[in-house]
């Protein structure tokens, strides 16, 4: 074997040395993303199964081979409806991590720029609401369209004003409850169900809100804007990071940050920015 070297009565070649990094690293991506949830203990039982089987199998074992056969047979469809959840969010990652959509696969056409929407009436309606203790939650798409979550709720397609966000919000409305989604610089739907995190280390005095902000945060690129119905404050969530306790303008500069300017930085700067900012 070519470029193989020998460890002990073993011959390895670099192929098999990438073969294991590759694995070793989609075990650890599965352990991160299982961490903290009940998947994890099923997905360690499934595994532990599966070796007692192999252990079954080695040893000649017929009759418990044959029963544990029939078991891993099915387990790959098992593992699809038990893990259908975390099967979802691997995949969402993997999507948000090549951001294909964001390559310009013919470089030499020219996109025309989208008009620049107006983030006014977002943080007078925020400041408002904040002042009132009216609870709201505003979710901007950015690369991902949020269909899915639009259509749990009602679709509006309406120009965004101050007003019409005050009015949606009211705690009289039959709307306020859910989320607003943002798309194309319009109001595309009220009352949308958002998905809640289940991060373990998501802080206890955050309130479901906020959950539902970091949910949608963690499957995709999303900039969600939350006003507390108990504080008062104000707060903006992008990639499950929270930047809590806004004041106006403070909003208005975050979110012209990542609405508008996180295109044309680096990943590094736009990091060091939001560590900054979290600090």
């Amino acid at each position: 074997m070519i470029g193989s070297f020998s460890v002990g009565f073993l011959r390895i070649g670099w192929i098999d040395v990438i073969d294991v990094l590759l694995v070793t690293v989609l075990f650890y991506q599965l352990y991160k993303l299982l961490t903290g949830s009940v998947a994890l203990k099923v997905f360690l039982g499934f595994m532990s199964i599966y070796l007692l089987y192999l252990v079954v199998k080695a040893a000649g074992m017929e009759l418990l081979t044959s029963i544990l056969g029939q078991f891993m047979s099915v387990g790959v469809l098992a593992g699809i409806i038990l893990f259908q959840q975390e099967i979802r969010r691997f995949l969402l990652t993997i999507g948000k991590a090549t951001a294909f959509d964001r390559v310009r696969v013919f470089p030499w056409r020219r996109e025309q720029p989208a008009e620049r929407m107006s983030i006014t009436p977002f943080v007078e309606a925020a400041k408002s609401l904040a002042g009132k203790n009216t609870g709201a939650l505003i979710a901007f798409t950015m690369t991902s369209e949020l269909k899915f979550y639009a259509d749990s709720g009602d679709l509006i397609d309406a120009a965004v004003s101050k007003r019409l966000l005050m009015s949606i919000f009211n705690k009289t409305s039959p709307l306020h409850d859910g989320a607003v989604i943002i798309a194309n610089n319009r109001i595309k739907a009220a009352r949308c169900i958002l998905p809640v995190s289940e991060n373990p280390d998501v802080p206890a005095s955050l309130g479901l809100r906020h959950r539902a902000a970091i949910g949608l945060s963690e499957v995709t690129d999303s900039i969600v804007l939350v006003v507390s119905e108990e504080t008062g404050q104000i707060s903006l969530v992008r990639a499950g990071e929270v930047f809590r306790n806004l004041s106006s303008s403070d909003l208005r500069a975050k979110l012209n940050e990542m609405l508008f300017d996180m295109a044309a930085k680096t990943p590094a700067s736009a990091e060091s920015s939001a560590t900054e900012v979290a600090a």
